[in-house]
This record gives structure tokens, sequence and C-alpha cells, in this order.
């Protein structure tokens, strides 16, 4: 049988919650919004994901405040006004689809907020072109070229937490069911965790412990308030020297497992333009082997994985628990068909496709009727 579509379970404090298989897809920005609210390109594309026969969707980074966005195109998840577009866009979406669980992914991007869409060069945005005041742990700039971000006050901090918390009960009361906190890319919680971006004398910089701190105190908060799935990203390594290192990734991994958390997502990078990222397949996911030997914490491994026999010796191997991919459902949107196609797996899928399948795969589908009058 095999391992990539075989059930996971997580132990939430609501109970066992279950994926029918452990592919996931990644959060991936769209950059399609409206003053942060999910328009039709939303509805189309989460309908497209939500029938690609994963076991998981996860709609991309989403702002808990509007300075938190990445561009002015990102989601949020702010205001009554953000949150009633998303609901109606995934109600609509979910119904288009079979029963399949969501994530999202809540976020802020710290100095690497207000920037241009990435077709049009993605660098920070000046406020004459729609741009606003970035915020950072320390008032370092992501380029030496761009406007330094505001250092946060201790004060700023708390807002901050509470914005989190309050974006996490929108979105339970829309019925997700899985939050993932966004610590990864350079964003803001990264920024916290890396020397590289964290340069603070408070009690939020220096050591690992302090650098780790308000992570900690955004997850705690809103592990406090849902009771669903709750995970964090993390980039493992920041790809320079003296920046954040995979074996302190391990460590918040084990911090993380002790509060509570349900998984680690372990991806890499983002937060130095100086960083010399070593790219092939596989690359994060001896990241991902670390990190789940020392801490035992479900471990998603992402990054290169594109082929199903690859997906499925990480889990073999036991490298990772889950395996998520981002690019590979936008090119390719059945990516979970071919793949269980080509393991012998079964996946979820609305009838409207059940005609559309070769011969050879119709197994993918399980025991239905593909016939015609």
């Amino acid at each position: 049988m095999s391992l990539l579509f075989s059930e996971h379970v997580f132990h939430t404090p609501r109970g066992e919650f279950r994926l029918t298989n452990k592919t996931i897809v990644a959060p991936m920005c769209q950059y399609a919004a409206e003053s942060g609210r999910a328009t039709d390109w939303h509805l189309q594309h989460w309908a497209q994901m939500l029938n690609s026969g994963t076991g998981l969707f996860t709609i991309e980074a989403t702002a808990v405040e509007p300075a938190g966005r990445i561009s002015p195109g990102c989601l949020g998840l702010w205001d009554d006004e953000t949150a009633a577009a998303m609901a109606d866009a995934l109600h609509r979406a979910r119904h288009w689809a079979p029963p399949v669980p969501v994530c999202i992914q809540l976020a802020h991007a710290g100095r690497k907020a207000s920037s241009a869409l990435p077709w049009t060069g993605g660098q920070l945005l000046s406020p004459s072109d729609g741009g606003w005041p970035t915020v950072a742990p320390t008032a370092l700039p992501h380029l030496p070229q761009e406007a330094a971000p505001r250092a946060l006050s201790e004060a700023d901090l708390d807002t901050l937490v509470q914005q989190f918390v309050q974006a996490a009960q929108r979105a339970d009361a829309m019925g997700i069911e899985a939050i993932e906190l966004h610590a990864a890319h350079g964003y803001l919680m990264h920024e916290f965790l890396s020397p590289l971006s964290n340069q603070r004398s408070d009690a939020y910089g220096g050591s690992f412990d302090n650098r780790v701190r308000f992570p900690m105190r955004v997850f705690d908060a809103v592990r406090a308030v849902f009771g669903g799935v709750l995970g964090m990203r993390v980039s493992a390594s920041d790809w320079v020297d003296g920046g954040w290192t995979p074996e302190e990734t391990a460590d918040l991994a084990v911090r993380l497992k002790a509060a509570g958390a349900d998984y680690i997502h372990i991806s890499s990078g983002g937060v130095s333009p100086q960083q010399r990222i070593a790219l092939g397949p596989e690359y994060q996911v001896p990241f991902a082997r670390l990190v789940k030997q020392k801490s035992g914490l479900t471990t998603i491994a992402v990054g290169l994985i594109t082929d199903p026999h690859q997906a499925e010796d990480i889990l073999a191997r036991g490298d990772a628990d889950l395996i998520a991919l981002a690019r590979a459902y936008l090119y390719h949107p059945r990516w979970s068909w071919q793949a269980a196609a080509a393991l012998g797996g079964t996946v979820n899928a609305s009838p409207q496709y059940w005609r559309c399948l070769p011969a050879e795969a119709k197994a993918v589908f399980g025991s239905v009727s593909v016939g015609a009058r």
C-alpha cells in the first residue's frame, strides 16, 4: 500500500482529525485580492485546488493587518469585510468540490511588506506608488537601498499577538480546519528568529530564547483560542553564515511540540539577499529529517519534490510525515491523481470529472460509475 495515499491522523484539542492522504497543497500567493478581500480569482483557484485530490489545501499567506500584506494584492483577514469575502468565496469553492480540509496560513510580512507584484519587479513600493511604511524587529531594511522599517515596540508586539488571535478566530468561525503560522521566507516572525534581521537588545533579541519569544507568544495565543490543527512554517536555514540554523529550527520544533503544535512545515531562506541556496531535488528534505528526528513533531517536507515516487521515498525513509507541493499543483492541478495512479492510491474527486481518466487509471477513484447513456 502506498504511504503517500495512506491516512494521517492529527490528535488535536478537538480530538482526532484525519487526512485521507499525505499530499498537501502548500500556500501560494495569488496577488489577486482587492484591499485584502478574496475575489473571483480565489473562488476558481480554490475550487481547482480542492478538486486536486490533495489531503489538505492551504490558503495563501493571509495578513492579520493591512500593513502586514506582502503586496497590495495580498489576502487579509483583519475585519468583517475581509472575513465575509473569504467566507463567501470559500463556501462556493467547497460546494463544487469533494470534502477536503482547508488550512489557512496567517502571516505578517514585516519589512518585506509593501512590495510590488512579482511580475512587476517585487521591490519595495514607495507611498506614491501605493506602498506603506513597514515594521520589523529592528530598523534594518531587507535591501540596502530600501527605506528602513520602523522597529516594533513591546506594545506593538502585544497588538500583533491579538491580531493573530482575531484572525484565527475569524478563520475558525468560517469552518477552516487548520491554521499555519508563517515564520518563514523573511517575513515578520522569521525576522525575529534570525540574528541577521533581529538585533534587538531587549527580551526579544540576542539569545535563542529571546529570538523565539515572539513567534512562541503568537503560537501560544492562537493555540489558546483554536482547537483545530495548528502548525508553523519555518525557514530551517538562512543559507548565510551567522544566520538562523537547522539546529535552532529543531530546537524550536521541540518547544512547539511541548506547546501543543500539530506539525512543523520545513522551508528555508528568504531573510537575506546574501543567501546562497544549494538548489536541487529534495534540497530541503535533510532539514526536515533533522527536525523530525530531534523533535518527534509531525514534519512536512517541501521544495523541488515533483515526482510521486520521490515523495513516496521520502516517507519510506522516514525523512518526513507529509509532503507539500506548490508550483507542481499550479502547473498540474490534478497532481495527486497522477500520483495515485502511479502508486496505486485513491483520491476523492467530483463526479463531473469521473469520466476523464484513461482506462488504466480508473482505480484512482476507487469503485465509481463512469459510464454514460
